[in-house]
């Protein structure tokens, strides 16, 4: 009998840790799906834009798109981060939403995606998202008060962790979520406590480093992202802090909760007690 259980340990304790190398390998597959063909440019949604190239600290080569307000007084700067799948050129319904409501836009595709060179990591999008800020702000001389960081799905992630470490005007943070673990225990109860985690994506602490205005947005029909990840992630954030709740599923949400949408931002915006107003 003792025979037979040390047997059943060693296969036990052998079936994880293959599983777990197996996994730890995969995960990046899991989180990143980059495109490199840029489908359309902002030429294609009727607006200018400038092509943006931008080195990093650790040699990787960005490409993204400034695109101007038009008039000669911007509201303000938005630095745009997105989210794990595609390129900037599936951007252009969020972006036109941005642009109307008066801001100059900086988006940019992490390495790996789009025009950028290299491939997609964790601290690699973290090192992005700190280039595109040293653009705005050194390169380009925009004061910080006047940036607003938004980020959807993952990129809410990697805007909340470049929130937590330089001071904004405001931070909007869109579909996104708490932790890699807190979705890992979401789509895989039992299993996620057992698994090596190899990314971390922690923004329900970073957020905790956040200084600035917050506005969180989430739909409770998200398939992707659950709706108590965002509702987590708000529960950590400092006041002043807004939680707005959108209409539809995962990347359609903001569409298809227009017009409150581009209302709740341009309430966000204007705004400058940062008081919730939902």
């Amino acid at each position: 009998m003792k025979t037979i259980l040390i047997k059943f340990l060693i296969y036990a304790v052998g079936s994880l840790l293959l599983l777990n190398g197996l996994f730890y390998f995969q995960q990046a597959r899991m989180v990143f799906f980059p495109l490199r063909t840029l489908d359309q440019t902002p030429r294609e949604w009727g607006l200018d834009f400038e092509d943006v190239h931008l080195e990093t600290s650790d040699g990787a080569r960005l490409h993204g798109w400034f695109i101007p307000a038009g008039g000669e007084h911007p509201r303000g700067t938005l630095l745009f981060l997105h989210g794990n799948a595609g390129n900037i050129s599936h951007r252009g319904d969020s972006v036109r939403i941005f642009h109307r409501l008066g801001l100059d836009i900086l988006i940019i595709d992490y390495r790996g995606y789009g025009q950028s060179s290299g491939s997609p990591s964790e601290e690699g999008l973290y090192t992005d998202a700190r280039t595109a800020w040293h653009y705005l702000t050194v390169q380009r001389n925009i004061p910080a008060h006047q940036i607003t960081l938004f980020g959807r799905s993952l990129g809410g992630v990697v805007a909340t962790r470049l929130a937590s470490e330089v001071r904004p005007a405001r931070l909007i943070v869109e579909s996104s979520f708490s932790s890699a673990r807190d979705m890992a225990r979401s789509m895989m109860p039992w299993l996620s406590h057992l698994l090596v985690m190899r990314f971390d994506f922690d923004a329900a602490r970073y957020i905790r480093d956040v200084q600035v205005p917050v506005l969180i947005l989430h739909s409770p029909q998200d398939e992707i992202i659950p709706f108590a990840l965002g509702q987590r992630l708000y529960q950590q954030a400092r006041q002043p802090k807004t939680f707005v709740r959108l209409h539809g599923v995962h990347n359609y949400g903001f569409i298809l909760s227009q017009p409150a949408y581009q209302r709740a931002l341009q309430a966000f915006l204007d705004s400058d007690s940062g008081k919730p107003s939902s």
